[in-house]
């Protein structure tokens, strides 16, 4: 763990000086505080300039008004073939972009997610036309300062290969990536891309190499480059691609890359020092702006992925621990993403539960089914709901969920913490992570 303090040590003497770094804000959590909160916590406490969100939530563009912070807001991949009309592209940049920017500073409109990873074929080839109709809706609206983009998954190249030569998909490469890059090349837009060396099909071989630890490396005979860690690697890659395309003057974007903290028996690197390795590493080059072996001194846009861990998120257990800060806001661990002199000295051991249980409401419960718990539980002996009252430490955020999950939470608590007192009418469930945040304690 020596090399890791050493590499914290020289990342805060690196942000002393104006840096460029983004994060990704995903919401799939039942615990997180509310955005403003988060916004003003960047705005004021970290070196993050920017964020990715995952939609166009409007709370989340309201939270950012007016902080100087970069939003980059995402289009779903079902509404890709809607988008290729220009009719319904302008109606969703009005409804979408219209009412908050510029007062929030909205940079890229992210057009579906990995669609190539889908293997949906109406979204594949829908991107393009759908990111042709989203820039010329821009336009006609005056906002030729928002970007038009899509992230892809690393699954784009025909095999894996030294850098030199690698190549995207026979029978993608000119039907969906020359059209693609043009775009972007036409635009001045930046082909955004998820390089995750955890994904790696080799991961247990390469460990080394991919958490940028003393390796053996790997010599490109043909460009005569050394490579020891595959971060470089990847990007090398995705401009060798390009530039056997013609596009290698397109400019690179990260749209994600990040290690997670845990998992169960099936993600065995799943770990805190491997995360603060691979973390603290890519901040590291991202931040001194030396670029990689084939694009020296060229810098890239970049997202670190994420900001939260997300509870509710589907899937694998691994899946809900990419994240390098807690509820609280407190880092999980540190590779100097606080502002100098507010980073904490020591890593921190990841705390995502409480030995305590909790009452929240289900995921898919309705607006009018928790105005129906809150009322019951607020009508009920016993139970203080004035925290949620105007003016209360918990009235923030003002939604209907928030308000309910402090009733029920408070109810359950009262009525002796039983199954039962959980149950509201099969809507509650009972979790060991804690829904409280900055502002507002749940008992």
């Amino acid at each position: 763990m020596t090399a890791v303090f050493i590499l914290i040590g020289v990342l805060l003497q690196l942000f002393t000086a104006t840096t460029s770094i983004g994060v990704n804000y995903g919401m799939t959590a039942d615990n997180l505080p509310p955005p403003s909160v988060v916004a003003n916590f960047l705005r004021t406490q970290t070196i993050f300039d920017s964020v990715k969100l995952f939609d166009a939530n409007p709370d989340v563009l309201r939270a950012f008004a007016n902080t100087g912070i970069s939003v980059s807001v995402t289009v779903g991949n079902g509404d890709i073939p809607g988008l290729t009309n220009t009719v319904t592209a302008r109606r969703w940049v009005a409804d979408h972009i219209s009412p908050f920017h510029p007062q929030t500073k909205i940079k890229y409109i992210c057009v579906g997610t990995e669609v190539l990873f889908s293997k949906n074929d109406d979204w594949i080839n829908n991107l393009v036309p759908a990111m042709r109709s989203l820039h010329y809706a821009l336009n006609k609206a005056g906002f030729q300062d928002i970007k038009v983009t899509s992230a892809h998954a690393l699954n784009i190249f025909r095999r894996d290969t030294i850098p030199s030569l690698m190549r995207f998909m026979v029978g993608y490469d000119q039907s969906f990536f020359a059209p693609l890059l043009q775009f972007h090349q036409r635009t001045k837009s930046p082909f955004m891309v998820n390089p995750y060396p955890y994904f790696s099909p080799d991961i247990t071989r390469r460990l080394n190499y991919a958490l940028f630890k003393p390796n053996s490396g790997i010599y490109d005979k043909y460009s005569k480059k050394n490579y020891t860690n595959m971060f470089d690697s990847i990007m090398d890659s995705t401009y060798t691609a390009m530039k056997a395309l013609g596009y290698g003057n397109v400019e690179i974007a990260i749209g994600e890359t990040g290690w997670p903290t845990q998992g169960d028996a099936t993600s065995p690197f799943a770990t805190m020092e491997n995360a603060i390795s691979y973390n603290g590493h890519v901040i590291k080059e991202i931040v001194s702006g030396k670029g990689t072996p084939l694009m020296p001194n060229r810098t890239f846009e970049t997202y670190m992925f994420a900001l939260f861990n997300e509870n509710q998120k589907p899937g694998p257990l691994v899946e809900k621990y990419w994240g390098m800060f807690n509820p609280d806001l407190t880092p999980i661990y540190d590779v100097g993403l606080l502002r100098r002199g507010q980073s904490a000295p020591t890593p921190a051991t990841p705390a995502p539960s409480s030995s305590k249980n909790f009452c929240v409401p289900k995921v898919d419960v309705s607006n009018t089914q928790l105005q129906s718990n809150l009322d019951y539980a607020c009508g009920q002996d016993g139970i203080d709901c004035t925290p949620i009252q105007p003016g209360g430490a918990c009235y923030e955020p003002n939604t209907v969920r928030a308000h309910a999950a402090f009733a029920m939470n408070t109810y359950y608590r009262i009525k002796g913490e039983s199954y039962f007192s959980c149950d509201f009418a099969g809507t509650g469930q009972i979790t060991t992570v804690d829904p409280s945040y900055p502002t507002c304690r749940f008992v």
